[in-house]
Formats: C-alpha cells, sequence, structure tokens
C-alpha cells in the first residue's frame, strides 16, 4: 500500500533509507509534531495473543494520541513474542497489531518499526514486508532515518532508527547479553552509516537515536556493553538530543554526559527489579517504574520550537513524570 501523501519516501544508493516526515494538520496541538514511542509490546504465541496490560497500553495510547497529539507511533521491537513472525501473512500481524490499536485517535497513524531480539528470532524480513500490507506499518529497511520537520516553523529534527540486533549481535531474556553481530560486515556498515547520519544532523535542532537495546537501563538486563562501547561516544561528540530504547520491561529515565535515556519498554509486561542499579553512573536515573500491578505504560514525546518535552504515561492515563529538553541549536 501507498505511504500517506504526507510522507515521502527515498533510498539511497547505500540502501539506507531516508524519510521526510511532515506533521498533518490534525497534529499535536500548538503547531508541535508529537509522537508515541512504545517498546516490547509483541502479544503472545497462542490465543488470545495479547496480554491485558498490551489491551490496556494500547487504548491509553489512543487516549493520549487523541488528547496530547500523535503524529505516530515509534515501536522499540520486540514486536512479536517470542519468536517473531514467520512470513509476511502470518496471522500474528492481525492478531497482536492491527486488532488491537484500534482506538479512534490511532487510527490513521503511522507506526515506524525496529526490529527487537525477539523478532531476530523470526523472520525480520517479513516485517520489513508487512509494510506492503499495512498502511499504518512502516518498516522500510533494518536502520533508516526520519527528518522531522516541525509544522509552522523552519526546525527540524532527526530521528535515527537503529538495528541494536545487527550492531551487537542477539541476546535471549536469561544470557548475559548480546555477545558480538553475527556478521561483522553488517555491523560495521551499520555503524558507518550512524556516523554520516550523525554528521548530517549538525543543523537540526533535536537528534533523536533509537534502538531496541538500551545502553543504560539499572534493570534486568543492564546497561548494553556494546552500545557503550560503540555507540556512547557518538551519542556525547554529536550532542544527541535523547537516546530511545526497550529491552527492559518497565519505563526509565537516565541523564548522563549531556544525553537523555528514554527506556519504555513496558507494552506487555511489567518488572520492578533493578539488579543494575550500582551499573550506571552516580545520578544518572531520575526515574524508573516498573510496578507489576500496573497495566503497563509508554512514552510521548513533543517537539517544539522552545524544547522537546518527554511524558511517561501509565496506562490509566496518569502522568508519571515529565521533563523537557533543550534544543541544541
Amino acid at each position: 500500500m501507498p505511504p500517506p501523501p504526507w510522507l515521502s519516501l527515498s533510498v539511497s544508493l547505500s540502501l539506507s533509507v531516508s524519510l521526510s516526515l511532515v506533521a498533518p494538520g490534525g497534529g499535536a496541538p500548538g503547531g508541535a509534531l508529537s509522537f508515541l514511542a512504545l517498546g516490547d509490546w509483541g502479544g503472545l504465541p497462542e490465543p488470545p495473543f495479547v496480554t491485558p496490560r498490551q489491551v490496556a497500553t494500547a487504548a491509553a495510547m489512543g487516549r493520549a494520541a487523541a488528547e496530547l497529539g500523535g503524529d505516530f507511533v515509534l515501536a522499540l521491537g520486540d514486536n512479536f513474542y517470542y519468536q517473531g513472525v514467520r512470513d509476511e501473512w502470518d496471522p500474528r500481524f492481525q492478531d497482536t497489531f492491527e486488532r488491537v490499536f484500534v482506538s479512534p485517535g490511532l487510527r490513521g497513524v503511522p507506526w515506524f518499526v525496529m526490529a527487537g531480539n525477539h523478532d531476530h528470532a523470526g523472520n525480520v524480513t517479513a516485517q520489513l514486508r508487512y509494510s506492503r500490507h499495512s498502511p499504518r506499518w512502516h518498516f522500510p529497511h533494518p536502520y533508516y532515518s526520519l527528518r522531522l520537520h516541525l509544522p509552522g516553523s523552519n526546525v527540524s529534527a532527526r530521528l535515527l532508527v537503529l538495528d541494536s540486533v545487527l550492531l551487537c549481535g542477539h541476546s535471549d531474556d536469561f544470557g548475559s547479553g548480546p555477545a558480538g553481530p553475527r556478521d561483522a560486515a553488517a555491523a560495521a556498515e551499520h555503524l558507518g552509516w550512524l556516523r554520516a547520519q550523525l554528521e548530517a544532523a549538525a543543523g537540526d535542532a533535536f537528534v533523536l537515536v533509537a534502538g531496541h537495546y538500551p545502553v543504560w537501563s539499572v534493570a534486568k538486563h543492564g546497561p548494553t556493553g556494546c552500545l557503550l562501547r560503540l555507540l556512547r561516544p557518538l551519542l556525547r561528540r554529536h550532542r544527541v538530543s535523547a537516546y530511545l530504547c526497550g529491552h527492559d520491561h518497565n519505563l526509565q529515565y537516565l541523564e548522563e554526559g549531556g544525553v537523555s535515556y528514554v527506556l519504555s519498554g513496558a507494552g506487555n509486561f511489567m518488572e520492578d527489579s533493578r539488579p543494575h542499579e550500582l551499573s550506571v553512573p552516580p545520578g544518572a536515573l531520575r526515574f524508573f517504574f516498573g510496578s507489576p500491578e500496573s497495566p503497563g505504560g509508554f512514552a510521548h514525546v513533543r517537539l517544539e520550537p522552545r524544547g522537546a518535552t518527554v511524558t511517561f504515561l501509565e496506562s490509566t492515563g496518569r502522568v508519571l513524570h515529565r521533563v523537557t529538553l533543550p534544543p541544541r541549536l
């Protein structure tokens, strides 16, 4: 299916993808551009193929999009538990995605998708190809760039969507983290693309980078050593506004080295353990929420010329934490 009329797509010779996104008139109130960030939302592999937390979160996202604005959804990986999908016709696309995120506030809202480790346990190419079957599902390449134009201004932002599994390797829920990429040449190409994109983003007021694995986390999986080595220096050097991720099943906000870290992995499960609290720099953790009794949650990001506001919302509608990041320029 063709993309919405306000979305333009171009593919470079290096096979990386650049998308240019201009918010339609019905976007965030006040001339801003906004999106919802949701990770680890991928249901279950047996009937009813969803969890109560996923259903509650889907409904809450619809309400948030209607009330706060929602020009798109950023899906932070682990889209289908526990082993991804088989092919582009897999019924899980309907059972876990299309029939769940049906609130009026989400109708016609595009999703920009990345793969998590559970997606890589299945057929990621099928998730890419599903973009041809759904007008909402946009997964043009394993990694890609979104250029965001804030309406009513000359201000632009850039969102770089990574494949952290391609960069760092596969991880399950029981091991000690990714042991290294399966394809070292592909990982090096990905990293080279990221460096070039960050250089090209010098004139953007906000630069957001998103991947499935966390750089910093106090929870079960903890910091990802590969990303600390490869990604963290780039985020700091290029004054990236924020890094968004999932993987750990809770909500976290950390600040370190001038970079904000937004972890939104509460779309399907909730875990409140913090075994890696001493693995992050002192004072870096500013917010954590993982109550097992909670119906889930997600992050809402509002971009406007004066700042980027990140709001963590529980699926009850309760505001859990809010922070505003200054523009880079």
